[in-house]
């Protein structure tokens, strides 16, 4: 398998105790490289989760970049270990994520998140805090504003602006339909801002959300409705 045992990241990662995890993020915020990225990708990995109960549903969706063909999904069911706090979604889903990615045997040379990347109260949101332990390029598309402050964009698609927390852009805001809501984009690691907005607008297809993330979202809740 490309990705590591999951063993290596129990003992790194994974924890229940909130004064243990503000610790693991200022030692995980030290790594983070924002960086143009180094090359194109062939191959990413949009990855997304939902709960049940006490489950985590975690789904991978393979495609090949820039193509947008779907090659393969890969899925992991486990026991929520931590609670629903804004600033730790990594804690929450993270295990269950790495571990959907394990299940395929495909290398992944980018990931995107359905959460944030460096636009996070420490710096170190869910792609991140992920693509510094996997150490490979990833970015944050969310739904939502986690921090920061932005001018709405145009309601044209394709129209921006910049997303500034304490006086420095940590991400974009992008209108990826004209009139739908945007979606804020912000580098996790091995990738810069103009990177993770180029990335996440090629693979937008007739969707608010990239393809790669909108297929892992409706797996996710599919799986969770046969549960």
């Amino acid at each position: 398998m490309f990705y590591s045992c999951l063993k290596i990241f129990d003992k790194i990662l994974w924890t229940d105790n909130i004064s243990d995890a503000k610790v693991i993020q200022e030692n995980l915020k030290k790594k983070i490289k924002i960086c143009p990225l180094d090359k194109s990708p062939s191959i990413i990995a949009g990855v997304d989760a939902a709960f049940f109960q006490d489950k985590v549903i975690a789904v991978a969706a393979f495609y090949s970049y820039p193509e947008l063909s779907h090659i393969e999904d890969s899925y992991a069911i486990e026991k929520a270990n931590f609670p629903y706090i804004p600033g730790f979604l990594s804690f929450r889903e993270g295990h269950s994520i790495v571990a959907a990615l394990c299940k395929s045997k495909i290398k992944s040379d980018l990931i995107i998140f359905d959460g944030q990347g460096i636009a996070h109260p420490r710096g170190v949101g869910i792609a991140s805090h992920l693509g510094v332990l996997l150490n490979i390029p990833s970015i944050g598309c969310a739904k939502s504003r986690l921090v920061g402050e932005y001018e709405e964009p145009d309601t044209k698609k394709a129209s921006t602006s910049p997303l500034l927390y304490n006086g420095k852009q940590v991400g974009i805001v992008m209108r990826t339909r004209t009139n739908i809501k945007p979606v804020f984009i912000s580098p996790g690691h091995l990738i810069d801002i103009d990177s993770s907005l180029k990335i996440v607008m090629n693979c937008v297809l007739n969707f608010r959300m990239p393809e790669p993330l909108r297929r892992a979202d409706r797996l996710s809740k599919q799986l969770k409705g046969e549960i």
